[in-house]
């Protein structure tokens, strides 16, 4: 097999998400998983599930999940990667445990995961490798023969994670209309975090103010927005907005939140917003609800003209970043010398979550990463 596309020491690859419920009755079971161990009652989570219900009790993403395994596969036999692809979720079938069973009793010992979050935090990065981590010593206790496993880097700033979200801001200006378009504010949006967690997210060294989360949307945004100005000849003003708060309402998050932006850019005398979701990798509920739902109809109520540019999703670009990746991880865990693919100021991430690295409040075993019992 050609070097170049030689996966080894890597025999799978594992898509590793969030999941979402497929109908009305998965609704308030799912939530139960997400908020396992917070005492949340039934009726509180029935009241949370109102969004999902608004949308006939099915997330969009494990469609969407399916679609980018699709693209993956396709994209590798393209172009001649023999690996196999996996999906396994957090909250909701397929289960994580359930898949790397599956994965060892298909033999796979050495697996490399792709998280369907490109940036670091906790629960973003930490939290997903605890999870792998349970899983791995529940099947452990079971008596499997677990895989090793190891975890893509943050892809944030990877040009198949980048352009795609480049192109779907210029489709969005283009559909305003024309005597708003230059004027046009762009606001990207991502998931709000506590302040504390994102100002320990990345390694300890990134940690203060933000963190490295915020440092990395940032950098994302203004690799787009330069973009835009470069193929359109317009600098739009923009600014790094949040969503999809979640938490008590004593403890501090990061703002400002996209409604309360957009009724301040509308006071400024703005003409028209582009709403860009940098911070997610496809169009699920927390899009599909926060943005196209709630902020939508904010913007309405104050007669702001808005579009919401389009996520990566199953782009063929973020197909191809993915195969770049896994060969890149793998020609560096048989000592090649690699030139990682990286957009920006910051360059590519790390490859090992180091001691430290997006730290839990209460400190739980992690797999993947220098700390851990997997890694």
């Amino acid at each position: 097999m050609p070097d170049a596309l030689d996966a080894t020491p890597y025999d799978a690859l594992l898509l590793l998400s969030f999941g979402g419920p497929e109908g009305p009755d998965d609704v308030v079971p799912f939530l139960e998983n997400v908020t396992r161990g917070r005492g949340i009652p039934k009726e509180r989570l029935k009241e949370v599930g109102q969004h999902y219900f608004l949308f006939g009790g099915v997330s969009p993403i494990n469609d969407q999940n399916r679609a980018l395994l699709q693209a993956l596969r396709e994209d590798f036999a393209a172009h001649g990667l023999d690996l196999p692809v996996y999906w396994g979720n957090r909250n909701w079938a397929p289960y994580l445990t359930d898949t790397l069973r599956e994965m060892a009793a298909d033999g796979r010992r050495r697996v490399l995961v792709l998280a369907t979050s490109a940036y670091a935090s906790y629960s973003g990065c930490r939290q997903y490798r605890e999870n792998l981590a349970d899983a791995l010593a529940t099947l452990q206790a079971e008596g499997v023969d677990v895989p090793a496993v190891d975890k893509l880097r943050h892809y944030f700033n990877h040009p198949g994670f980048v352009e795609p979200m480049t192109d779907g801001v210029l489709r969005a200006l283009a559909d305003l209309p024309e005597d708003v378009r230059a004027g046009a504010h762009i606001a990207f949006t991502t998931h709000s975090i506590p302040t504390a967690a994102a100002d320990t997210s990345g390694p300890v060294e990134s940690h203060g103010d933000g963190g490295a989360y915020v440092a990395q949307h940032l950098d994302v945004a203004r690799l787009i927005a330069d973009a835009v100005r470069e193929r359109t000849g317009v600098d739009h003003p923009w600014q790094l907005v949040y969503q999809s708060r979640s938490g008590a309402p004593h403890i501090p998050w990061l703002e400002p939140d996209i409604c309360d932006h957009l009724e301040e850019r509308h006071a400024a005398g703005v003409p028209a917003v582009v709403m860009a979701p940098i911070g997610f990798v496809s169009d699920h509920m927390e899009v599909l609800y926060d943005l196209d739902t709630e902020a939508t109809a904010k913007a309405g109520e104050l007669g702001l003209p808005v579009r919401r540019s389009a996520t990566v999703g199953a782009d063929p670009r973020f197909a191809a970043a993915v195969r770049e990746l896994i060969l890149e991880r793998a020609a560096v865990e048989r000592g090649r010398e690699v030139t990682p693919c990286a957009l920006g100021a910051l360059g590519p991430s790390h490859d090992v979550c180091p001691v430290g690295c997006c730290p839990a409040r209460t400190p739980r075993p992690a797999a993947a990463g220098a700390d851990g019992p997997y890694a």
